[in-house]
This record gives C-alpha cells, structure tokens and sequence, in this order.
C-alpha cells in the first residue's frame, strides 16, 4: 500500500474561523459571555471528539497600535492552546474573542484569567432554558 505524502496530519490544534457564513452563524446563533475588556461569542459545532475549535480575534486599533494588538492576539492564542491541553479541554465551537481598549495594559496572567473565567461561564449556561418540571 503505498504510503501519503507530506507531513502527517496534526491533531489537537486550534483552527481559525475565516469564512463570512462562519461568522453570520456565530453571530446569529452564538452566545456572548463577557468578563472585563473581553467578550467571548461561543457557538457549539459538535459533540463529537472530532469536531474542531476555531477561534477568531477581532482586536480593534482603539487597544493600541499594531505591535500591541500582534502581542494580545500571539497570548491569547498561546492562553487557547494551554487551556485545551488541560483536562476537559476547549469546548468544541467556534469562538469569537473581542477585546475593547482595557486591554492593552493586561499581563498573560490577566488574560489567561479573563478567557479561563469566560470559557467556564459558557460552559456552565445551559444551551436552551431547561424543561419546566411538574410538581406531583
């Protein structure tokens, strides 16, 4: 059997959200959870083990020119890939992390927080309003 070319396929990386439909679902479907300076717009894909986390920044100029906003956008993808290695991971979905300006001044430890607390909110609220349960 003749064997593939090119490097084996890479296995628990972070995807990038790019097409517009992506986005038009995220914000028609996604929930919004918000801790300080950032908002985190969360929209599940899967529950299989399989299904990919895609994340996309929107990190305005009002945070600071474009060195500044490079160096938030390289820690919180370094923030993203730490919490899905830990137990539990990343929820599967598509993410869309938005800072506003606060957020030029925070430390790594700062945002690990802000996107860990955020991350856990989203987890902990339910989908969908849970059925009313009938006294008997």
């Amino acid at each position: 059997r003749p064997t593939a070319e090119g490097p084996d396929p890479t296995v628990g990386l972070i995807g990038r959200l790019r097409l517009r439909d992506d986005f038009r679902r995220l914000r028609r479907e996604g929930r919004t959870v918000r801790r300080g300076p950032l908002r985190l717009v969360h929209r599940p894909t899967g529950s299989a083990p399989e299904s990919p986390v895609r994340v996309a920044y929107a990190i305005p100029r009002t945070v600071g020119p474009a060195v500044v906003r490079n160096r938030i956008r390289r820690r919180l993808r370094a923030i993203l890939v730490d919490l899905d290695r830990r137990p539990g991971g990343v929820p599967s979905g598509d993410y869309l992390v938005r800072l506003s300006p606060g957020v030029a001044n925070s430390s790594y430890a700062e945002l690990e927080r802000l996107v860990a607390e955020a991350i856990g909110a989203l987890a902990d609220r339910p989908s969908s309003p849970p059925p009313d349960d009938v006294a008997t």
